[in-house]
């Protein structure tokens, strides 16, 4: 539909709602008493048993028309789904002449019985109707027909991803696969709430507005505060303050939250997004681990009956336990050389040779992860975790008690890309102090992700936490995981836009 059309429609439309008021009609009411939803209707009625419907006020958006003189039929849709409504002169009088100043995209309310028409369809018979919401701009309407051999076939859809993604009530509207998208999107975030408060482990709420940013490498979002006339940061991660509650002697704490970050977007990547983070007192990642692997399956299992899914036409299996990786048994596997101790040139040299790009004055830790990320991880398509990563990649995980210049940290990749991140978390304050002291060092070096110092964090410390096990799962990535698509945009229903003017 161009432009010149749809303000042709817009300004038809427009007469049509002063029409209605001039007549006495009120296209906005305040309310409509809804008894049944489509779903209902079409899933529980009988033939034998009509009486059991033979009175339903539905509701719904219209989206389709076919006048036929003195019968009209329509299809509505609510939230669950479409169901026809026929329309007979003989029943409605008066107001059956007013349907001619209905549209598709208008909200009507209808009162009537359920029958199955000759073409053996369910169908709301009506007998009184209301207007709930004049609609003034035309939406997009998709035109299904059937070919010779029954296969579906779609017109004029709303694909252009741009326009769905800005105009997300549209795409909702005319495209019903996203709504079970975000359905679904729902219920992993109750079930993994459930699934943690099943277990005795406390949800809270920890600040969005922070005087010091931490608990990841990542660039901020500043803002002011007027009354106070101080620069605060927008969360990048929850993590040094579930880590405070762990001190004051919560065993167990757990926050699914919105963080944000002044970075990138790509199909991973979106600036403000949802993560999990949890902690447990006395546990360590091997443990946390487990709990891993026992959370996803159950989560899995719990969508699709099975302990498999697909994703991008290929079947990722969930059966415990998942495999586990060294960090650097894969450097050598992928790269053919071992990348244990190497020093920062040596590592730039090999990037290079990979043709790599680092930015300017790039850490030993931006060069490792570049390389991993680039070369070893687009390998990584069954649950993998990627365990014991050098010291330098993790300023907050506890060093490995075994082997020297690690820590002990995992990240769980599934089909190429990250989903999990946790450690046997420092509780040491000097350690804590030292590894701060050094990101400060990159930061002066201009790495603008570096960590800051934050002192009360570690005054914390100090005052002493216990062993402690933590993990964080980015939730926007494993609901594109679990629901097969392939930017993290398709699974955020409004992600970060670039403005139209721009």
């Amino acid at each position: 539909m161009d432009i010149n059309e749809i303000n042709d429609q817009k300004a038809r439309r427009k007469e049509e709602l002063e029409f209605l008021e001039k007549i006495g009609i009120n296209p906005y009411p305040y309310e409509f008493n809804k008894t049944h939803s489509a779903i209902e209707i079409i899933s529980q009625f009988r033939d034998e048993e009509p009486e059991k419907f033979s009175k339903v006020f539905v509701a719904g958006r219209i989206m389709t028309f076919r006048r036929m003189g003195k019968a009209t039929f329509c299809d509505i849709q609510d939230e669950t789904g479409r169901i026809q409504i026929y329309f007979r002169k003989n029943d409605l009088g008066d107001s059956y002449d007013l349907l001619k100043y209905l549209d598709i995209g208008d909200i009507i309310g209808v009162e009537g019985f359920v029958f199955r028409t000759r073409m053996g369809e369910i169908t709301v018979h009506t007998q009184r109707y209301e207007i709930l919401c004049k609609s003034l701009t035309p939406i997009p309407v998709p035109k299904v027909e059937e070919d010779e051999s029954g296969n579906k076939i779609v017109h004029d859809q709303f694909t252009d991803k741009e326009q769905r993604y800005r105009k997300r009530y549209v795409d909702l509207i005319v495209n019903p696969d996203v709504r079970e998208i975000f359905r679904k999107r729902a219920k992993i975030i109750s079930f993994i709430r459930n699934y943690f408060d099943s277990r005795g482990w406390l949800e809270v709420e920890t600040p969005i507005l922070q005087p010091i940013y931490g608990g990841a490498t990542a660039r901020p979002f500043i803002t002011h505060h007027n009354a106070l006339d101080i620069d605060l940061y927008l969360r990048i991660a929850d993590e040094l303050y579930l880590k405070r509650l762990i001190v004051g002697g919560f065993e167990g704490v757990y926050e699914i939250s919105k963080n944000f970050r002044n970075e990138g977007m790509d199909k991973m990547h979106n600036p403000e997004f949802t993560a999990l983070e949890i902690y447990v007192a006395y546990k360590d990642y091997f443990w946390v681990m487990e709990l891993v692997e026992d959370l996803l399956n159950s989560l899995v299992t719990y969508l699709y009956g099975t302990e498999k899914i697909v994703y991008d036409n290929v079947e990722i299996d969930f059966k415990k336990p998942f495999a586990r990786r060294k960090m650097f048994d894969l450097f050598k596997e992928y790269i053919g050389e071992d990348l244990k101790n190497k020093s920062e040139q040596e590592l730039l040299e090999i990037g290079k040779r990979l043709e790599l790009e680092f930015p300017e004055n790039a850490s030993k830790a931006k060069i490792l992860d570049e390389i991993f990320s680039e070369i070893v991880q687009p390998n990584l398509i069954q649950p993998t975790f990627v365990i014991d990563y050098p010291i330098e990649m993790s300023p907050l995980a506890k060093k490995h008690r075994s082997e020297e210049g690690l820590v002990e940290r995992f990240e769980l990749f599934v089909n190429g890309f990250e989903i999990a991140n946790a450690f046997s978390e420092l509780n040491d304050p000097r350690d804590q102090r030292s590894r701060f002291e050094e990101q400060a060092r990159l930061r002066a070096k201009g790495d603008e992700e570096a960590m800051v110092i934050d002192e009360d964090f570690l005054n914390a410390l100090e005052v002493g936490m216990p062993p402690t096990g933590g993990l964080g799962i980015g939730i926007d990535r494993l609901v594109m995981l679990l629901t097969n698509q392939k930017s993290i945009r398709d699974v955020i229903l409004f992600p970060q836009m670039k403005p139209e003017n721009q």
